[in-house]
């Protein structure tokens, strides 16, 4: 949620932060296992599926 908590904050996949902020997709994976990124990990079954939320992609881009 965001930080008022009036509203839920997208996910997005790493595929699409990767475009947004111009570097490849590993790059983003890379740098999800660093922790520079905060993800939100979803189980589903057997799979995890990971989502950054919209305000990580803001602060990243901010350069915060």
């Amino acid at each position: 949620m965001s930080k008022s908590g009036d509203e839920i904050s997208r996910l997005l996949k790493p595929s699409e932060v990767a475009r947004i902020l111009g570097v490849h997709r590993i790059t983003m994976y890379q740098w999800i296992r660093e922790g520079r990124i905060r993800v939100v990990r979803i189980k589903s079954g057997k799979r995890v599926w990971l989502r950054i939320p919209e305000e990580e992609v803001r602060r990243l881009i901010g350069g915060q």
